[in-house]
């Protein structure tokens, strides 16, 4: 791998935390919970093909996944959406790295392949929208959908996520969708670093699929869902977010 990911360092503590965004946003997303987790541990931000620093690198999942692993080094690994796929892909692909898992409203994807069709298509409709109206209305349309509900972006995030090309947001959609990824049920089993499936419990989709998960991972792995929370978790109630998050990182430290 030759291309490298934008990213952030807070070199704090012994273990090291990488924290990997979603669709249309940037690493600034995590900027309160990392400085939050930064007075412990190390925190990595990673920037994702299409977005923020990365805006003009163009790869594929698999390889994305790769160039994720490459930036964030040996860690636990803790992926929102698009970055909770990503981070998942990782942990089967290179579980010598991640020392333990976060999937904040992830999926191992689509097992059926009409339904990855049907995803690819509604993708290029996304992207061809958003190169035609540009960032700015294709964020207020995207955030404006019942999967957000909860959510109040931060000034600061939505002035980041304001910044991403609809190039490069056309390209993730196209690269880096749900409809492309290979689906990784088959593999959930071989995961054996402890997993934990973060949801809202709002978001009655994700949350099904947390405990689906969880299931075919194992004893290692559990599946929470946190109270007056939706889609984004992390971002709708960030306070029981990090409790959750850190009671977990200590549980797993490497000086325990």
């Amino acid at each position: 791998m030759t291309v490298a990911l934008h990213r952030a360092f807070d070199w704090r503590g012994p273990d090291r935390i990488v924290l990997v965004h979603g669709f249309t946003q940037t690493l600034r997303s995590w900027d309160r919970l990392a400085a939050l987790l930064s007075e412990t541990f190390q925190v990595v931000r990673v920037d994702l093909p299409g977005h923020g620093g990365s805006v003009e690198v163009d790869l594929s999942f698999e390889d994305t996944a790769a160039a994720l692993g490459e930036a964030g080094g040996t860690a636990t690994y803790v992926g929102y959406s698009l970055g909770g796929r990503l981070c998942l892909r990782l942990a089967v692909d290179r579980p010598d790295i991640v020392q333990s898992l976060v999937l904040v409203g992830a999926s191992p994807g689509l097992a059926d392949a009409g339904e990855r069709a049907e995803r690819r298509a509604e993708d290029e409709v996304l992207a061809a929208e958003v190169e035609r109206v540009g960032t700015a209305a294709f964020l207020e349309r995207w955030l404006a959908q019942p999967l957000f509900a909860g959510l109040t972006p931060d000034p600061d995030d939505i002035d980041a996520r304001l910044a991403n090309s609809p190039a490069g947001l056309a390209r993730a959609l196209r690269r880096l969708g749900t409809g492309v990824q290979e689906p990784l049920w088959d593999r959930l089993g071989d995961l054996k670093m402890p997993v934990l499936a973060i949801t809202g419990q709002a978001d009655a989709k994700f949350s099904r699929l947390a405990d689906e998960i969880a299931g075919a991972i194992g004893v290692n792995a559990q599946a929470v869902a946190v109270a007056g929370a939706g889609h984004a978790a992390h971002l709708e109630r960030p306070a029981s977010f990090h409790r959750l998050l850190t009671a977990f990182l200590l549980l797993h430290s490497s000086t325990r």
